[in-house]
């Protein structure tokens, strides 16, 4: 289905709306495991053990055949329009593209070695000529106009009509009412782009897989955890050394890295590495490519009848327009980093009294705040860390599904893309129903994006047939000594239950049609029901269950709890100016119009006019901001997470004004309007049903410790 899929609906590029002849698919599926349809269990699982690197290419281009044909025969078909001719009919093409971009992508993301990158060079413009070849389609965009505007569309379900207005609506966006000149220029643009993405990421890879901090004497040790050393020499080991520590070029690695680290001229180095990803001289340098990418995406806003990117991308968000994420963004940044001025004072204090005669820098950052937490609120992370076993909260985040989903977790053999990789039948706890299979890749290796995030390989739907989801959530954690359990920080931990946020919402999907199915909202709504997962974590229900000490097996003890309880709200100023300052240089990248920009001091210049302070930097540097570079994804949208985060703080208060964050009732709210609904209602409508009434941003102030004495903006209505 062309919108279903998870590139079907990448960049395109040529007007030739003729098929290529779709027989080589059949005459080859037998030969490549990737054409066929899946088998096995479950509803069939991807063959991943019987994928070899010569099998994408012929797959790609014989999958894509056969959609174009698929959709040459709805374009074409001499019957009037109706909904299910036509936009139903749309809905059950390209299975085979969706089956063969599984694949791919999980290719793409976790196992980008340097025989894979040709692949992906050549094969990226041809995905988005491909997708431009459907959406610039003149009789299929009519067929779908005329299903749309008819009086026959007032008679269809509410799902229907949210299907008909969700086609119109992207075709429109794609292009789909210019003329040919304008078309062809458009598809040029996107298939540069898809060039472009990939060279970007490639570039990010390639310093976080070849640039490592390597150490060699125990003094260089100082300050490290046992976990972060063992961890260490496993990079060590796998990087082919006898002996010695690597320190690896992902955050995983180099913020803990900063944060316990005594010596300071290696703090110092490692934080350079880091920030310096896809901006060192040399072939992986992404300074032009970002240039590039902002003048061709400015350039085709204005084809497509829109004042920049900014505002063509949040057309159809909840925020609507880029000056409603900026009055966000811009009413939460006064009190962050006025917060970051306090938190320094503090470090700095604190450093002079242990006879330091040093100015806080970046590197300090993280080194100091801890030491900070540890003075004031009695908190050593490394005094937490032993309770936070990465297998025990997994066990913790599916006891928690059960409690608010009624999900039931059991471990399954299917075939595997990597040995680290494990997979669980999720089923219901009450009837016993299959719902979906869940993929966990929990630990980094090279070739492997860093990060963490959800993928759906297979997305739930029933206009046909039931067909059930199949879900991943991928991690870098760094791998320990042999038979040690896996120990991770805080923040690690917060993360997991994030991601898993993002899994519940694709396994509780209960509608349809694919393409509204899920985890496929609007991108300032998506980040929402992962961000309110992350409230679970903390409770005592999950810690005294699943936070247990890895030697004595002991839980963490209340007044460890109450101490991490007490300390929530510390180093928000760091936490919050980080993320900011990297929404902010977005947006006004992407506001910019067709200005050209130069990347490297547009962002130096962008932050000296926002007061940025000078002892920490962006989150995402421009350079490495894959969320914005790679693809269009978070590209003018990396606001989203604030305006989540809005919702969560608020939708988190409907839990504590009911019987407490495991309240049956609220539960079932938010599973029957939130969770389960995909796209099938407006989000802001779906909110309102959860809620009774629009989200309001004092919670989010309160969870950040910011005043709220100043007026704040509404934001999703």
């Amino acid at each position: 289905m062309l919108l279903g899929g998870a590139l079907a609906c990448a960049p395109v590029v040529t007007t030739n709306t003729q098929p290529a002849q779709a027989p080589t698919v059949a005459a080859t599926a037998s030969a490549n495991p990737l054409l066929n349809e899946w088998a096995g269990q479950h509803g069939g699982v991807p063959p991943f053990d019987r994928v070899t690197l010569a099998d994408f290419k012929p797959a790609l281009e014989g999958a894509m055949a056969e959609e174009l044909a698929e959709v040459e025969q709805i374009a074409n078909n001499p019957s009037a329009p109706t909904f299910e001719n036509t936009l139903a009919a749309l809905e059950r093409t390209g299975q085979k593209l969706d089956r063969v971009s599984t694949s791919y992508g999980v290719w793409s993301s976790t196992l980008n070695t340097a025989d894979f990158q040709p692949i992906e060079r050549e094969m990226a413009p041809k995905l988005a000529a491909h997708s431009d070849r459907i959406t610039q389609n003149a009789a299929l965009f009519r067929r779908i106009d005329a299903v749309y505007n008819s009086p026959a569309r007032s008679a269809l379900t509410a799902e229907q009509q949210r299907l008909a207005w969700l086609y119109q609506t992207n075709f429109v966006r794609a292009g789909a009412r210019l003329d040919d000149a304008a078309k062809t220029r458009l598809s040029a643009i996107n298939q540069r782009l898809a060039a472009l993405y990939t060279g970007f990421s490639q570039n990010v890879l390639a310093d976080e897989t070849d640039q490592v901090l390597t150490l060699t004497s125990e003094t260089e040790l100082a300050g490290l955890p046992q976990s972060l050393r063992d961890g260490a020499a496993a990079a060590a080991r796998a990087k082919g050394l006898q002996s010695g520590w690597i320190i690896s070029n992902t955050r995983s690695s180099v913020d803990p890295f900063l944060t316990y680290s005594d010596n300071r001229t290696l703090r110092e180095k490692a934080w350079r590495m880091f920030v310096s990803r896809g901006d060192n001289p040399g072939a992986h340098n992404n300074n032009q490519i970002i240039s590039e990418i902002l003048a061709l995406r400015a350039e085709r806003a204005k084809l497509l009848g829109y004042e920049t990117h900014a505002h063509w991308r949040l057309e159809n968000t909840m925020a609507k327009t880029p000056e409603r994420a900026v009055e966000l963004l811009e009413a939460v940044w006064r009190p962050a980093i006025a917060r970051v001025a306090e938190e320094v004072r503090d470090m700095q204090a604190l450093a002079r009294a242990e006879g330091q005669n040093i100015t806080i820098e970046p590197w300090d950052y993280r080194y100091y705040a801890e030491k900070v937490r540890k003075q004031r609120y009695d908190l050593d992370q490394n005094e937490v860390k032993p309770y936070l076993q990465l297998e025990r909260l997994r066990e913790g985040m599916f006891w928690v599904a059960g409690e608010l989903f009624g999900f039931n977790f059991a471990p399954v053999t299917v075939p595997v893309y990597h040995p680290d990789v494990r997979v669980w039948e999720v089923t219901d706890k009450t009837s016993g129903r299959h719902v979906g299979l869940w993929y966990f890749d929990p630990y980094a290796r090279a070739g492997k994006r860093s990060g963490a995030w959800m993928n759906a390989y297979r997305r739930q739907e029933r206009f046909d047939r039931e067909v059930n989801t199949i879900v991943s959530n991928n991690s870098n954690f760094v791998k320990g000594a042999p038979g040690e359990p896996v120990l991770i920080s805080w923040d690690d931990a917060t993360t997991l239950f994030h991601e898993f946020g993002h899994a519940l919402h694709g396994l509780s999907s209960n509608v349809t049609y694919p393409s509204l199915s899920g985890t496929a909202v609007a991108r300032d709504y998506v980040e929402f029901p992962s961000q309110l997962l992350e409230h679970w974590l903390s409770t005592p229900q999950v810690l005294q269950r699943f936070a247990l000490h890895y030697q004595t097996g002991q839980p963490i003890p209340q007044s460890l709890v109450d101490r991490i309880d007490r300390a929530s709200k510390f180093n928000q100023g760091f936490a919050t100016t980080e993320y900011l300052s990297s929404a902010i240089v977005d947006m006004r990248m992407h506001l910019a119009g067709d200005r050209p920009i130069d990347a490297a001091a547009f962002e130096r210049e962008t932050l000296a006019e926002l007061g940025m302070p000078r002892e920490l930097v962006m989150r995402h540097r421009t350079p490495q901001f894959l969320h914005v570079f790679a693809g269009d994804g978070y590209s003018a949208g990396y606001y989203s997470y604030l305006w989540s985060d809005v919702l969560t703080a608020d939708a988190y208060q409907a839990f504590v004004e009911g019987g407490g964050l495991y309240d049956p009732a609220v539960a079932a709210r938010l599973r029957q309007h939130i969770f389960s609904i995909g796209n099938t209602v407006d989000p802001a409508d779906a909110y309102r049903a959860f809620r009774g009434r629009d989200p309001q941003i004092e919670a989010l102030m309160r969870k950040r410790g910011f005043s709220t004495a100043e007026p704040r903006p509404e934001t999703a209505r």
